[in-house]
């Protein structure tokens, strides 16, 4: 696909929520941000994607969350000091259409398409919870398009049963996205949710609020639920190990969504260096984001020290 067919047009099906409430609460979210917000044609899908600085790119890819990848907005001014940074919505979240089904072959040709429209280089891939299953499976048959991966609390790399109280409160939000279904959410998501909203509650506001609109869109539903189904099975060790990526591994100490003995395990079986972030749950770059930066930018000095610019 060529650049001219990169259309910088907003989404059709979005025209309503963008002239809405919803688009004036995700601008608070990106206050203060040097971002460039497109709208693009990516195998045939509208895309939202944000991007911002310039050096190495450095694409940041939500997890299964249904605003999309605007939730990195706490960390992307720091890391477009020393990246190019690149986050877009995954199709059928946040500000990009629906796909017709979003299975592991749909999400590598979009996620293929994607890259080559706005990255110049082998991109390094931060990519979190459910979509960082999906982006392992990609490392293995498309690794030629990446020059690293940083998996960050991904069920997929290991065996994984979805936790009773998580499967629980899922199901509760799914049924009736209402704002305390929300927050029961959000607390077994955060170590301690009270204590990361301190940080900046007018922030953390409009993130519940923005999140909660996107969560009763019917394609959104629709996308999360495939989400689920695919990114919490196992990618067997066979294919991860086909890999030629430089890989490590990300996770909040205290992950009630998927917790840190598996990620040991997958270090312990796959060899890939863990970086664990304290005092931090399911989401350490909202919670702890100066640990996580820390975590990152140690780790990409590591593993890639000719594509970092800044310690």
């Amino acid at each position: 696909m060529s650049e001219q067919q990169a259309v910088l047009s907003k989404p059709r099906d979005l025209d309503s929520r963008e002239g809405g409430a919803a688009s004036g609460i995700r601008s608070e979210l990106l206050k203060g941000v040097p971002i460039r917000a497109r709208h693009l044609t990516v195998n045939g899908i509208a895309t939202s994607v944000l991007q911002a600085g310039s050096g190495p790119s450095l694409v940041l890819l939500h997890g299964g969350i249904e605003c999309g990848g605007v939730y990195w907005a706490p960390v992307i001014s720091r890391l477009a000091d020393s990246y190019r940074v690149v986050v877009p919505d995954v199709p059928g979240l946040g500000e990009s259409a629906p796909a017709a089904t979003l299975d592991a072959a749909a999400f590598e040709d979009w996620f293929s398409a994607l890259l080559r429209l706005t990255c110049n280089d082998k991109p390094t891939l931060v990519a979190h919870s459910l979509l960082g299953t999906f982006a392992a499976r990609f490392a293995a048959q498309h690794g030629q398009l990446l020059s690293g991966l940083f998996i960050y609390g991904a069920p997929g790399v290991g065996p994984y049963r979805m936790p009773l109280a998580l499967l629980v409160t899922a199901i509760r939000f799914d049924l009736r996205p209402s704002e305390r279904n929300n927050e029961r959410f959000e607390r077994l998501a955060f170590l301690d949710l009270d204590r990361a909203r301190r940080q900046d509650a007018e922030w953390f506001k409009a993130f519940s609020a923005y999140a909660l609109s996107c969560a009763i869109v019917p394609h959104v539903k629709r996308t999360m639920r495939q989400l689920i189904r695919i990114g919490t099975k196992q990618v067997p060790d066979t294919e991860l190990r086909r890999s030629e990526v430089p890989t490590a591994l990300l996770w909040g100490r205290h992950d009630r969504f998927v917790p840190l003995r598996l990620a040991e395990g997958a270090s312990a079986r796959l060899g890939w260096p863990l970086h664990v972030i304290d005092q931090a749950g399911h989401v350490p770059h909202l919670e702890q984001p100066d640990a996580f930066l820390a975590a990152l930018h140690s780790a990409l000095a590591s593993s890639h020290p000719e594509r970092t610019r800044k310690p």
